[in-house]
């Protein structure tokens, strides 16, 4: 089995805000809907204070992860599925050329465990 091709990531971070919700026009004359969302992802072998990078994640209607979305909302921690790619822009701050990420996810998962505070030591 050859894995040429194979684009498929998971990651798992909290959400920035709530999805936006936009429609597509196909040059067909077709329509569809796609939702954005941008997560935190932190780097889990430092864990140092604000240290995490953003992901830009986009949902298409009639994926899996699109019947998730209207329990979606921002701070939500959630894990996204799907195909990965670079996300180049020119940034504000110093207008230097960056890569960013963009995940167009196949499914998200809920983080569906109780709110609990973290023990104090």
């Amino acid at each position: 089995m050859s894995s040429r091709g194979l684009n498929l990531c998971t990651l798992a971070g909290n959400v920035a805000a709530d999805p936006q919700i936009r429609s597509v026009e196909y040059k067909n004359g077709g329509q569809s809907q796609v939702a954005n969302l941008t997560i935190y992802v932190d780097r889990i072998p430092r864990r140092e204070e604000n240290d995490s990078f953003t992901v830009d994640i986009s949902v298409w209607e009639g994926s899996a992860a699109w019947r998730k979305l209207t329990h979606i909302k921002k701070g939500a921690l959630i894990i996204a599925s799907g195909s990965i790619d670079t996300l180049p822009y020119i940034s504000k701050k110093d207008a230097q050329p960056k890569a960013g990420l963009k995940l167009q996810a196949t499914d998200i998962f809920l983080d569906s465990s109780p709110k609990t505070e973290e023990p104090a030591f």
